[in-house]
């Protein structure tokens, strides 16, 4: 469990408008189809950006590679600029998962950031700043996107279940945190590599130094490569084909279009990749046929 954080680069917008915005969530959304990410809360600044996301399958850097990169090429194209939009890589802080009070901390800094910011004048409600997942909070579940996940940071305020009443419990607890928000520490979220118990941080020490970090490095794209493999071989099977059938088939096939499709929808390999592997020659062509397909 993460709670991430980007800014612009040299402190510029990351988002000049709503629609900005939208794109933003609508990339997050993507990106969550491809990774299996969890998020548990959100927030979106002028010039920086608040995630709190799980990652069960390990793979919280392809994920933000894939993230930040689409999103910063829409944003230039959208704006018709160029060159790099974020400042260098992301912070991630790693959270203790065990029990919800460390998930709880975050989430509740992510959530209250405008009111650190001043951007609710007093007697607003904490939902008058659209840009946060706490407002998706106070929706019924059919409302929510998809990709949001509530129970554990409802759970982490003591509210028992996902209804009308627990929903209006976990905003009279926020208001009130809200009012105290002046006092909080939160120099551990703010400078800090790992956020939790003192177990949970020898543990990761311990983890690091026995493996390196180019050891996890290798790891998290193993990962990625392994779940694009499990797909090639489910898609194989459906068609019916065997390793075989891909180097006697044409590289714009229908069916390797739909594996190379699918493929791109629900991992963070790249087009590259996917065109090695297929054998549909190069990833410019495979990107035309997946942008052509998309049109109609």
């Amino acid at each position: 469990m993460y709670h991430v954080m980007n800014r612009g680069d040299g402190g510029e917008d990351i988002f000049q408008d709503n629609e900005d915005r939208k794109r933003f969530l609508s990339t997050l959304g993507k990106a969550c189809q491809k990774t299996g990410w969890q998020v548990h809360g959100y927030c979106l600044m002028r010039n920086h950006f608040h995630l709190v996301i799980e990652t069960p399958q390990a793979n919280l850097v392809a994920g933000m590679k894939w993230l930040l990169g689409v999103y910063s090429t829409r944003f230039n194209i959208r704006h018709n600029v160029c060159g790099h939009l974020f400042a260098g890589r992301y912070k991630a802080l790693l959270v203790d998962g065990n029990g919800n009070d460390y998930l709880k901390l975050v989430c509740d800094y992510a959530h209250l950031n405008p009111v650190r910011a001043k951007l609710l004048r007093a007697g607003w409600a904490l939902e008058r700043f659209r840009w946060s997942s706490y407002g998706e909070y106070l929706k019924p579940a059919r409302q929510r996107p998809a990709w949001l996940r509530v129970d554990r940071l409802l759970d982490g305020h003591g509210v028992a279940k996902d209804s009308a009443a627990g929903r209006k419990q976990f905003a009279r607890q926020m208001e009130r945190h809200r009012a105290v928000e002046a006092g909080a520490d939160y120099r551990l979220i703010r400078r800090g590599w790992c956020l939790g118990s003192e177990a949970f941080r020898q543990k990761l020490l311990a983890a690091e130094a026995r493996m390196g970090a180019s050891h996890y490095e290798a790891e998290r794209q193993a990962t990625v490569e392994q779940k694009a493999e499990r797909i090639v071989r489910e898609e194989l099977k459906r068609l019916g084909w065997d390793k075989r059938d891909l180097p006697r088939r044409r590289k714009g096939d229908e069916g390797k279009v739909a594996v190379a499709r699918r493929l791109h929808r629900e991992t963070t390999v790249s087009l590259k990749w996917i065109a090695q592997r297929l054998q549909m020659g190069s990833w410019f062509y495979v990107s035309n046929l997946l942008n052509e397909g998309s049109r109609h």
